[in-house]
């Protein structure tokens, strides 16, 4: 009862409540007195107010190697890149790529600024010194920044890269074949999304430097390029050869530098012998055709695979004379059309309108179909090759170059950071970039900034009716789901809420299963009585009724010991009565109804009780009569 009662009451007033108050705003209660224009002014302006933070620049705590917020609203300790980029067209190698400042375009936080890429299809770099030097010795890495996409990304790159330490480096020379030792960061060009993570390894083999490249996350990158949100990109680099990958502090990848490493960091022991070359009589086909089949004598191989229908019959009403396309009537040679240059002009071709009303126009031609005599080329059937060697592969020969480092994760210095991008949309937002040895430090970082930026663009986000509203648009199948999701619950509601009703005769414990004695057809019903005898007498009453429709018959197994005492009980106890003999009796007898009603049954179960002990058990009959 309780759950029905929350169901049909509490769950309308709740639905009523959500709909009641615009999405994405909060509502406060106040007076109900009348209101000045200067009030409503002000209600008014209020009403615009979405969310209030008070920002401040956030400060490191702990070792950093790198930091920095633009906050302070200029490019002081960058340089932008004055080189060009290496095998590019000297039009587009220079690196003339316009840097800004800026505050976000959508739910900017006042004070905070950041770094913003502003040309399209140009290079771009720029780079600032770190603080302090990292050497990769005992001390996990920490890289994370903020990127923004905020006119979405067609075309283009948001990661950065650590620079290798080096005695020579000028960033105002920074340039795509500039020593890294890390690139991090997000990437994209057309639906390939990418997370990169690239570090330089040195062979101590070769001295040469080799890309190794993470493998992909695990997860859709798609909305981090389309949602035109601030995301929080983090990287975790453990002595341990370990890495972690994070995406608004959310793991999407874990890895090993040995395993998850792409090549591996450790090349194979063996390698293929690059002088080893295939014997010419070497076999690697695995059937052959068989050398003693021959064609059949009546397979014919000039049988055309299709033959015209020689069933077929031209429909009636196909035009022969008519053309299938005719030029267009309404076309008009374009003024600036020129015979000598153009050649003669001529009326664009249109489906001629007299064979939308026939079956076809046109000389008709029988259709073509496959020829049941066709078997196209013979060729021998292909048995197993008893001279099958296998797929040739070259011999193993140990590598030369083999080496096994045990500690990927003692990596080349870096002393600088830096962004070398291209890209096709422009308006790319960078933020709060940190290098340190810590999460601890770059969480309570994020905390600070990040998590101001996710607080104020939460805050600004449309209503949960408006997502689905919008969702829906784009996806119009999502209606369906919406109706079907609404019709379910308020189905259940109605259906507990408001029952059939029961009908309104009730059977007791005591009482045995009812007879209906009274049956109406027309003007017609048929009455049950009893003789002196105690057996049932039909008689069919013709005229005005006797009993009203709801007025039933019970039968009550009651044992007694002959078979005359039913009609004495029944005359005793006032079950069974006579039809009245004038109207003073009927009114009476209608008057004092409910209470013989009572009376009777309390006799009547009486009655059936004594006479359990003994005698076989008969059944009681209780009438009831009144006045039609």
């Amino acid at each position: 009862m309780n759950v029905v009662f929350w169901a049909c009451v509490v769950s309308p007033l709740l639905a009523v409540g959500a709909l009641s108050h615009e999405d994405g705003h909060l509502e406060e209660e106040g007076d109900d007195s009348e209101e000045s224009p200067s009030d409503n002014q002000d209600i008014a302006d209020d009403s615009k107010f979405v969310f209030q933070v008070t920002y401040k620049t956030p400060v490191p705590v702990g070792e950093v190697y790198f930091s920095e917020t633009f906050d302070h609203g200029s490019l002081d300790g960058w340089f932008l890149s004055k080189t060009k980029k290496g095998e590019t067209d000297d039009e587009i190698a220079k690196y003339d790529g316009k840097w800004a400042v800026e505050t976000l375009k959508e739910n900017a936080v006042p004070g905070d600024k950041g770094l913003v890429l502003k040309s399209r299809a140009k290079h771009h770099a720029i780079a600032s010194m770190v603080k302090t030097p990292f050497v990769f010795d005992k001390d996990p890495l920490v890289v994370q920044y903020e990127v923004n996409f905020q006119d979405g990304i067609d075309c283009g790159g948001a990661y950065m890269k650590l620079l290798t330490a080096s005695d020579d480096l000028n960033l105002e020379q920074f340039f795509d074949r500039t020593p890294y030792t890390i690139m991090f960061g997000p990437d994209k060009c057309g639906e390939d999304y990418k997370l990169h993570f690239i570090f330089r390894h040195k062979s101590p083999i070769t001295g040469e430097f080799e890309e190794k490249h993470a493998k992909r996350p695990e997860v859709d990158l798609k909305k981090y390029y389309t949602d035109k949100k601030t995301h929080l990109y983090t990287l975790v680099l453990n002595p341990d050869n370990t890495f972690e990958i994070f995406i608004d502090q959310n793991s999407v990848s874990t890895g090993s530098l040995f395993e998850d490493m792409v090549p591996p960091v450790n090349p194979p022991k063996e390698i293929d012998d690059p002088n080893d070359s295939k014997p010419d009589d070497w076999d690697e086909r695995p059937k052959i055709p068989d050398p003693d089949a021959s064609k059949p004598d009546d397979w014919d191989e000039n049988v055309p695979a299709k033959i015209e229908d020689p069933d077929a019959v031209k429909p009636e009403g196909w035009l022969d004379d008519e053309p299938e396309y005719i030029s267009d009537p309404s076309a008009e040679k374009p003024v600036d059309w020129d015979e000598e240059m153009d050649g003669e002009w001529e009326a664009p071709q249109i489906p001629n309108p007299e064979c939308e009303k026939a079956p076809g126009c046109g000389p008709w031609k029988r259709p073509m179909i496959n020829n049941p005599n066709y078997k196209g080329k013979w060729k021998p059937p292909l048995i197993e090759n008893p001279n099958y060697q296998g797929i040739w592969k070259p011999r193993k020969i140990p590598n030369p170059d083999y080496f096994e480092d045990d500690n990927p994760f003692g990596m080349t210095p870096f002393t600088a950071v830096g962004l070398e991008l291209w890209s096709m949309t422009s308006d790319i937002y960078f933020d709060n970039f940190i290098i340190c040895s810590e999460k601890e430090v770059s969480d309570r970082w994020a905390s600070d900034s990040w998590g101001v930026k996710k607080l104020v663009a939460s805050a600004n986000e449309p209503g949960v009716w408006s997502q689905l509203i919008s969702a829906a648009d784009e996806r119009p199948w999502l209606w369906i789901i919406y109706i079907l999701t609404i019709a379910l619950p308020l189905g259940l509601i109605a259906l507990f809420c408001w029952p059939r009703k029961a009908g309104s005769a009730s059977l007791k414990k005591t009482d045995a299963p009812q007879l209906d004695e009274k049956r109406e057809d027309g003007d017609n019903e048929e009455e049950i009585k009893l003789d002196e005898a105690g057996n049932t007498v039909d008689h069919s009453v013709k005229g005005r009724s006797m009993l009203e429709s709801h007025d039933q018959e019970h039968l009550v197994d009651a044992p007694t010991k002959e078979t005359g005492q039913l009609d004495k009980r029944e005359e005793e106890n006032g079950i069974v009565g006579k039809m009245s003999q004038n109207d003073e009796e009927d009114e009476e007898e209608e008057d004092d109804g409910n209470k013989s009603q009572d009376t009777a049954s309390e006799d009547e179960m009486k009655d059936a009780d004594e006479g359990t002990e003994d005698g076989p058990v008969q059944p009681v009959r209780k009438r009831r009569v009144r006045k039609d």
